[in-house]
């Protein structure tokens, strides 16, 4: 049975920075091909792309991950009913959510023991983990919460009603719950699987962590320099000391979009005077978009780290997904003095063709390639050359153009 999946492949150089730490507060790190490499993992980088959906999408179609899930909603139902109280609109919600979801949502011990002896206000509810919840799940359970207001314990104790509040959370998915997925523990029947996935970045070369030592100065002691010297105080030595971890390299970045399985997640639309494949296409061109452009927020203010990649390669194809993270097991080797970009595409470009011939499926997939630089000539034969705008159009239209209901077919619901 022919697929639709979509494949971003990504080479991305990053100068002195800390993206993502661990533990420790060092840049993570891997072993790949026997040598130490720099590693951003796939977690950092979807919430990367997650946030830059914000300046991409509507808020209707995203979602939101938290604890606080009676806030969220609660404020919801006070908008639709004015009349209802905070504390009320949290109870409601809380008992609402707990019926969608089967997740416990109560104030934590600590703060409502803090609370009883009046070191602090009553707290709100919150869920026991992160719930993920689309704008219109939330809309939805706060609607059925100001409906079982009159006597809400009795009104979920009714099976349709409980019923009717699970269909509301495992219904209207947004954008983002529909590529990265969602996992209920309590409620298993309510999960999403992840459309999308995303490799962790790993650097083409071997990389060792450095450690940069700084100091701070105390502004006002320094002004008083003067002062010191004649009062004799030698409390000259910096505010502030320490050590920040960094690494600097040049990151393959891989992810694979199931786009059938975001049809199905997305169903057919978050809004109904559109086409069935309308919001597939938005969100296939969101993805494309936010995880190119998207970048981890570690240290940022430190390092000032703020490149674009260099050269994109996207394949369109009917089968399984393929990462090319192979063709880095053997590292790029620093003693050329050519730099480890125009290695890499190297690398790549003989990698792919080759890969792909082997295995029978070079004539299976569309490709399109964005690239910046003489580093990056060696790609220039592997597909379509486009700009970024004329990237994300394409591979929308190509996806949308695939997963059209044939003349006669009903759109999946």
């Amino acid at each position: 049975m022919s697929r639709t999946i979509l494949e971003l492949h990504l080479l991305q150089t990053v100068p002195p920075s800390n993206l993502n730490r661990d533990d420790t507060g060092a840049p993570k790190s891997a072993i790949y091909g026997g040598v130490p490499r720099a590693r951003v993992s796939s977690q950092s980088w979807k919430r990367a792309t997650r946030l830059a959906f914000d300046q991409l999408l509507d808020p209707s179609e995203l979602g939101t991950r938290t604890k606080r899930v009676a806030e969220f909603v609660g404020y919801r139902i006070r908008q639709l009913d004015s009349s209802i109280e905070e504390a009320e609109s949290l109870r409601l919600a809380a008992e609402t959510v707990r019926a969608a979801t089967g997740v416990k949502v109560e104030p934590p011990k600590r703060k409502a023991t803090s609370a009883q002896e009046g070191r602090e206000k009553d707290p709100a509810p919150e869920s026991s983990y992160l719930l993920f919840l689309s704008a219109g799940q939330r809309d939805g359970l706060a609607r059925l919460a100001v409906e079982a207001r009159a006597d809400s314990t009795a009104f979920f104790k009714a099976k349709e009603n409980k019923a009717r509040a699970k269909e509301i959370a495992n219904t209207r998915h947004s954008v983002d719950i529909a590529l990265f997925g969602r996992m209920v523990a309590d409620s298993a029947d309510i999960n999403v699987d992840a459309a999308a996935q995303v490799a962790h970045a790993i650097s083409v070369h071997r990389v060792e962590n450095e450690s940069d030592y700084y100091t701070a100065v105390d502004d006002r002691k320094s002004r008083r320099e003067g002062d010191l010297e004649e009062s004799g105080e030698e409390d000259r030595g910096a505010g502030m000391i320490g050590t920040v971890e960094f690494n600097s390299a040049t990151l393959y970045r891989f992810a694979a979009l199931d786009a059938d399985a975001l049809a199905r997640n997305l169903g057919t639309g978050l809004r109904e005077d559109e086409p069935p494949t309308g919001p597939v296409r938005r969100a296939v061109e969101a993805f494309v978009e936010g995880f190119i452009t998207s970048l981890p927020t570690g240290k940022l203010n430190t390092f000032g780290n703020h490149t674009l990649p260099d050269a994109v390669l996207v394949k369109l194809r009917s089968s399984r997904p393929i990462s090319f993270v192979s063709a880095f097991e053997e590292p790029t080797q620093e003693e050329t003095g050519t730099g480890n970009m125009r290695q890499a595409c190297e690398k790549l470009a003989a990698y792919v063709p080759e890969i792909e011939r082997a295995y029978g499926v070079e004539d299976d997939a569309q490709t399109w390639v964005l690239r910046v630089g003489k580093n990056t000539e060696a790609l220039e034969g592997l597909g379509t050359s486009v700009s970024l705008p004329e990237l994300v159009s394409a591979a929308g239209e190509a996806v949308a153009a695939r997963q059209q209901p044939e003349a006669g077919q009903e759109p999946e619901a």
